[in-house]
């Protein structure tokens, strides 16, 4: 999750047709989907976006997740700078209906 500042600079196309596909090289086979959004609005007519970017990255379990992007969290967290100014915040959820 990427949130909306006002220093924000994130290289849509770079993220999108660089940073992914390493994540998904990376994290290989265990990686079972990746969904973007792009933040659009907040909930209130008008207002911003609280996250400008939302990734969600499906694993079979949180082992699968641990086991795939431990040993390439370095790897990943390196190429941030390379297209967005924020830092992202991780969490880690469970898909309980759909």
């Amino acid at each position: 999750m990427y949130p909306t500042k006002p220093t924000l600079r994130l290289e849509w196309v770079s993220y999108l047709n660089r940073h992914i596909p390493l994540v998904r090289r990376l994290l290989g086979s265990a990686l079972k989907g990746v969904q973007v959004e792009r933040g659009i609005s907040g909930g209130t007519p008008g207002s911003s976006a609280p996250f400008f970017v939302l990734v969600h990255l499906t694993f079979d379990s949180l082992d699968a997740f641990q086991a795939a992007f431990g040993p390439h969290a370095a790897a990943i967290q390196q190429d941030i700078p390379n297209y967005s100014s924020v830092t992202p915040i991780v969490q880690v959820s469970e898909v309980t209906s759909s």
